[in-house]
């Protein structure tokens, strides 16, 4: 089927309503959708949270009757399964909709290609790869999931010009200026879950809340191996977001019943070559429902998760200061001897924060 002449216009508006609500519908993806008729946009919806309506199920309710024969775009192939919530598919062809046009394919086995099939052997009109790669991007994290188990993971640092995260005394309040700050707690508003060290809790006492902006507070993840982090931390303090501690230690042991008291889920992951396994720790928070993890922990952290191979993106709020040779790198310690050794990235945008900028770049597969 060939794409009519609004095709783009109306996709980039159910791309606007899926990113409402990013960061919010995990373990789904983001979704959006709008329903067109005679050239007019007559519904618009979008998945708020799992167990809610999908966004073509919004839509169509917002629509009513006014749906038959018209066009919906959707960010995402069209589900045909019985979950929490009833298939797609089912709600559009009871709603009499003539073409359907979807911007990503959903590699989730239960989907791939099936409501495609249903819809198309039903008479339905249907394009799709419509604005793909911007429709992919949108939903990256749960892609990842689905096709590796893994959450995409997504390191965020402040540094100064020459790297630097702390003074060599390990001093880092304030680096980066207040409106960087606010720029990385909207970062916060749009994972899943915030990942730090012990070393991050015990220097630092973070909350990991998102306090500087309107917004929700993800799940937060403190990895301490041998739980040395007291269970009186911010970060572990009941009510607002969940908390989980990954470690190595048994769930039953002393250490870790003092943080299950404090309603702290305690995470038990091998050990690999003397170290936590965290390959095995991101797969556990999968099953947590995570699917973007953002890693702000030190340069020890950090460190750990490039040398695995588990960092995806990079982020970076870089100040206009120099702090010398004897500074905290962001990066820690890594197996690199010559230049050709070094690990690769990508530049994806640089922007200007207020007096600081702001770097992303996607980490090249060793």
């Amino acid at each position: 089927m060939s794409r009519a002449p609004n095709d783009e216009r109306f996709m980039r508006l159910a791309l606007d309503e899926a990113r409402k609500g990013l960061g919010r519908t995990h373990p789904n993806p983001a979704v959006g959708a709008v329903i067109v008729k005679a050239g007019r946009v007559i519904a618009t919806g979008y998945h708020a949270r799992a167990g809610t309506a999908h966004a073509e199920a919004n839509a169509l309710l917002l629509a009513g009757k006014r749906a038959k024969g018209a066009t919906i775009y959707s960010t995402l192939e069209p589900c045909d399964h019985f979950g929490r919530t009833p298939p797609c598919t089912q709600a559009i062809l009871e709603a009499g909709i003539s073409r359907v046009v979807y911007g990503s394919a959903d590699p989730n086995p239960l989907v791939d290609g099936k409501g495609v099939k249903r819809l198309r052997r039903a008479g339905v009109q249907v394009l799709g790869g419509l604005l793909r790669a911007e429709c992919d991007a949108l939903n990256e994290p749960f892609f990842k999931v689905m096709r590796t188990g893994l959450p995409f993971v997504t390191v965020k640092a402040a540094m100064t010009l020459d790297g630097k995260i702390a003074t060599r005394l390990g001093a880092s309040k304030w680096i980066t200026s207040a409106a960087s700050r606010r720029k990385a707690h909207e970062l916060r508003d749009r994972v899943d879950a915030i990942v730090v060290g012990a070393g991050t809790v015990a220097a630092d006492d973070p909350q990991l809340t998102t306090r500087l902006r309107s917004g929700r507070d993800a799940m937060r993840v403190v990895i301490d191996p041998s739980l040395r982090t007291k269970p009186t931390a911010k970060v572990y303090a009941p009510g607002g977001a969940p908390t989980v501690v990954v470690t190595s230690k048994p769930e039953d042991s002393y250490r870790a019943r003092a943080f299950t008291k404090r309603g702290v889920r305690v995470l038990t992951v091998p050990e690999r070559r003397g170290a936590l396994d965290l390959d095995a720790a991101l797969r556990a928070l999968t099953k947590q429902g995570v699917l973007h993890a953002l890693v702000e922990g030190g340069a020890a952290t950090t460190s750990a998760f490039l040398r695995a191979g588990l960092v995806d993106e990079v982020v970076l709020f870089i100040a206009p200061t120099l702090f010398g040779a004897e500074g905290l790198t962001w990066s820690g310690s890594l197996p690199v001897l010559t230049p050709v050794d070094g690990f690769k990235a990508r530049v994806l945008s640089v922007e200007r924060v207020g007096v600081d900028l702001l770097l992303r770049a996607r980490l090249e597969r060793r």
